[in-house]
């Protein structure tokens, strides 16, 4: 039987994920700060309080570290909580309960208890939310071991990313780019997987590897699209987990491209690329390559609040044609 598919928004995508999830099993419940009757900070959560009442759509105090450990908690006693930070920069203030609490308790109850939390993060610049409220912190919980933590970059990613979060007996963390909420595209009707720890190639290429996490998929897509003019022809790999990183797909698209650019919104230096380069250097795939890699990330300082310096702190389309350009004819 053929299933439907429609044009739903990325925060449309995850309102139904997380509807479906508690539909299909009473453990599933939401928490976070003004998540009921608000909707959520960027009305995501939109009038699922209407439909599940505030017994599992829960607001909760003005406290992360609290919340955070509530749900940690609830996990722990079998239940399947979804917590929603208002914006990803507050993971600062839970680190206790994210990184001391749930990501080691299974390691240190011998495998005896799983912690099935999820937890959400609207995350990056780009709304003028200034310094404390636009930061990508993905990089910060990928170094824990113990935790998941994605980065859906579509609307149909996003929903089946997170109902496999939900299934996943380990803490996720989904990290959700503010601009994308916006984003329109297909999304298939009913419930649906998308499998945590594996990229997904977006576009075909022999040139040149492009890596790219979250909103700078479409930003790599985009300017490929360019340089597809001017006969350069570039892959583009959406990294869509970064712990499980899925290293396969990467060795096999740089032994094919020969070169690779890792473009990721964060600050550059121990970010995500880092990861990526690291990756292909100590594996087969550096014999192949014919230049060397380049990262393209995130400027070093915190997100300026004016518009126009905070779109300069990140990579825009044109600095990833230009880097794509100059590594491609071999001026990198």
């Amino acid at each position: 039987m053929d299933v439907a598919v429609r044009e739903l928004s990325y925060a449309q995508a995850i309102q139904e994920a997380m509807a479906i999830a508690m539909e299909q099993d009473e453990r599933v419940f939401l928490m976070g700060e003004d998540i009921g009757v608000y909707g959520g900070a960027f009305q995501v959560t939109g009038d699922l309080v209407e439909r599940f009442g505030s017994e599992r759509v829960m607001d909760t105090p003005i406290s992360e570290l609290g919340g955070a450990g509530v749900a940690v908690g609830a996990a722990l006693t079998g239940l399947r909580p979804i917590f929603e930070f208002q914006f990803s920069d507050f993971a600062t203030l839970a680190m206790e309960q994210i990184v001391n609490q749930a990501a080691k308790m299974r390691f240190m109850l011998g495998g005896e208890v799983s912690v099935p939390v999820v937890m959400r993060f609207p995350a990056g610049s780009g709304t003028g939310a200034a310094a404390q409220h636009s930061q990508s912190l993905e990089a910060w919980l990928g170094h824990v071991p113990g935790l998941k933590v994605i980065q859906p970059a579509t609307p149909h990613d996003v929903k089946g990313m997170l109902l496999a979060a939900v299934a996943d007996p380990d803490p996720v963390m989904i990290f959700e780019h503010k601009l994308l909420y916006k984003m329109k595209g297909p999304v298939p009707e009913g419930h649906y997987t998308v499998p945590i720890g594996k990229a997904d190639v977006r576009r075909q290429g022999r040139d040149l590897t492009i890596v790219a996490t979250s909103i700078m998929v479409h930003k790599a897509l985009e300017a490929a699209a360019a340089l597809q003019a001017e006969g350069i022809d570039i892959e583009v790999i959406d990294l869509r987990t970064v712990r499980p990183m899925d290293k396969q797909t990467i060795i096999d698209s740089v032994k094919k491209t020969s070169r690779l650019l890792c473009v990721y919104e964060a600050v550059k230096t121990l970010g995500i690329g880092a990861e990526i380069s690291a990756v292909v250097a100590e594996s087969d795939a550096f014999d192949y390559l014919d230049a060397p890699i380049v990262r393209l990330g995130g400027a070093e300082v915190p997100i300026p609040y004016n518009p126009e310096l905070e779109k300069a702190t990140v990579p825009q389309v044109p600095d990833i044609i230009a880097a794509a350009r100059d590594l491609a004819k071999g001026k990198r």
